[in-house]
């Protein structure tokens, strides 16, 4: 795949959180019908069956680089999908999606200390300044712009589960940076993450099905879940890869800070919901933290 210009990558990294954000809506509005980890298996194993017929070439031309990093592939597989896929819908039966996409996006954070500690890349000023900014922004949207509401702020045990999540999709990002995954073909290298993911989520998947009886039946639960292997899965996961490729975990973590913005644009469209001063301050703050992390990735593209 030919790099894609400046223009492109940002352009990108604004439109792969629109489809990231349905899988925390879709997610929230069936995980009481289907159980997650049901849910995770079905939406990663038909992903992987709508990945295939463009990466199956891919998939045999490397085989052998894929057979080598089986324990990488393993661990990207336990990382972004049984804890960031069945863990994110086990824990939205304790909390609400507006709170998922508060400390989810709290995962740029942890991705770029966990870069600098392991990759010993430099922590400047405008990236960390950018990150508190942008998670500054999240806080005024998810608080309606009122302090107070902090002091009465209490996490849930869904919450703590999220905050979970949000720390295995930092370690699942900064793998995928090790240069023996990088110099691997993007599409290629995904169809291989979702089979690993499938595989990884089975025994969970059939103790459900056997223990609890769990099967997903009628068309609107099927509805959900072709949309979760389609939007959330396949494209925003697609586009998740080659950003991470392109212009890095750190910065790709950033523009998980527009979460709960499109949650709120959403929800004005779908729902009727109003917008209030609060939603473009944070939605100011937001951006202006992206643009400043983004600082050091215009420098080393220059």
């Amino acid at each position: 795949m030919q790099s894609p210009s400046r223009l492109g990558i940002y352009a990108l990294l604004f439109a792969m959180p629109l489809f990231f954000v349905s899988n925390l809506i879709i997610g929230r509005a069936v995980t009481h019908a289907v159980e997650p980890s049901t849910l995770a298996f079905w939406r990663w194993f038909l992903a992987s069956l709508m990945l295939l017929p463009f990466a199956w070439r891919g998939l045999v031309a490397h085989f052998a680089s894929f057979r080598t990093l089986w324990r990488e592939l393993f661990w990207l597989g336990v990382l972004g999908m049984v804890i960031c896929g069945a863990g994110v819908y086990l824990s939205l039966r304790y909390t609400t999606a507006s709170n998922a996409a508060l400390i989810y996006s709290s995962s740029a954070i942890s991705i770029v200390l966990l870069e600098a500690l392991f990759f010993r890349e430099r922590l400047s000023a405008a990236r960390l300044l950018g990150t508190l900014i942008g998670f500054a922004g999240v806080a005024v949207i998810i608080l309606h712009g009122e302090l107070s509401r902090l002091l009465t702020w209490q996490f849930s045990i869904g919450d703590i589960g999220i905050a979970v999540c949000a720390f295995a999709w930092a370690v699942y990002s900064v793998i995928l940076k090790r240069k023996e995954l990088k110099a691997l073909p993007t599409l290629p290298l995904f169809a291989a993450i979702t089979i690993a993911g499938s595989l990884t989520l089975a025994p969970f998947m059939f103790y459900e099905l056997f223990a609890l009886g769990a099967f997903p039946y009628g068309q609107t639960q099927w509805t959900a879940i072709l949309a979760l292997a389609l939007f959330p899965s396949v494209i925003a996961f697609g586009l998740y890869q080659i950003l991470v490729k392109y212009a890095g975990p750190s910065l790709t973590g950033m523009s998980l800070y527009l979460l709960p913005v499109y949650g709120a644009a959403l929800a004005v469209i779908a729902l009727g919901e109003q917008l209030y001063t609060y939603h473009a301050v944070g939605l100011a703050l937001v951006l202006g933290g992206i643009t400043l992390a983004t600082e050091p990735f215009k420098k080393r593209r220059a």
